[in-house]
């Protein structure tokens, strides 16, 4: 990633990120910020969503926070107007957004229907609402880049985790057929796969002892946390990624190597 002349990589531009009061999400908000972009924090719960603003201006940033519910077609649609109504355009959408913390790990076979869809509704098809969202700002001004979260688990599998695991491989061939169709309009659509990340979400179901252990399955041998990620996402924001499309970037330590 280029550093000339010491400019901020996001200067000026408007980002949105959904899920932006979780600790992932508030990491990329307050990084964007950094380099210069204004952010709309998209997150379901209206106290995180401030949280998550303060915390970017609080790093000198411009802030906006939107309660969104990412699974309702009408709450993405008025997140999208909102950044757009405010600054003027769109520039960067991160799909951040997902249900994990809170999944029951169970064999596939013992797995509700109410479980399945409530995950696939925010994990899925939250990602495609929020991107039909924003499309026509980012077609209008002939730019764009969408940022999907997947998951290391799309690619060795996680057992007990069958509905999560799906969702992410999903978010793979969501990215590579979006990419596909959106080119033409001088937007990117690309996707990262983060690694077990130390959050308060994943400590709510693994310790921390549990994560350093598998972390020495990684190369790098020592437990993910937020910031480990933040520099990709603001890679694919910037202009340094504009020929890059329909890609996953990996980022586990060396853990999966796809």
């Amino acid at each position: 990633m280029s550093e000339a002349s010491g400019d901020r990589l996001l200067e000026g531009r408007v980002a949105i990120v959904t899920g932006a009061g979780g600790d992932i999400g508030r990491a990329i908000c307050v990084r964007y910020a950094r380099e210069g972009a204004r952010v709309l924090v998209a997150e379901l719960r209206p106290d995180l969503a401030e949280r998550t603003a303060r915390a970017v201006k609080d790093a000198g940033g411009e802030a906006l926070a939107v309660p969104t519910d990412v699974s309702k077609g009408a709450d993405a649609e008025a997140m999208a107007r909102a950044a757009h109504d405010r600054w003027g355009h769109v520039d960067v959408l991160v799909n951040c957004a997902a249900i994990f913390g809170t999944v029951r790990r169970a064999p596939f076979w013992e797995l509700t229907e109410e479980e399945w869809d409530q995950l696939m509704a925010v994990n899925l098809r939250g990602m495609w609402l929020c991107s039909k969202a924003v499309f026509p700002y980012m077609r209008a001004q002939a730019s764009g880049r969408i940022i999907n979260i997947a998951s290391g688990t799309a690619y060795w599998g996680s057992p007990q985790f069958l509905h999560y695991v799906t969702s992410k491989a999903g978010v793979i061939g969501l990215t590579r057929a979006m990419a596909r169709e959106v080119g033409e309009y001088g937007i990117t659509v690309n996707a990262i796969a983060p690694g077990l990340t130390v959050t308060s979400g994943s400590l709510a179901t693994a310790s921390r002892d549990y994560m350093e252990a598998r972390a020495k399955d990684g190369s790098l041998k020592r437990a993910q946390v937020p910031d480990d990620l933040v520099g990709t996402f603001v890679y694919l924001a910037s202009d340094d990624s504009a020929f890059v499309t329909g890609q996953t970037i990996v980022v586990d330590g060396g853990r999966v190597m796809s």
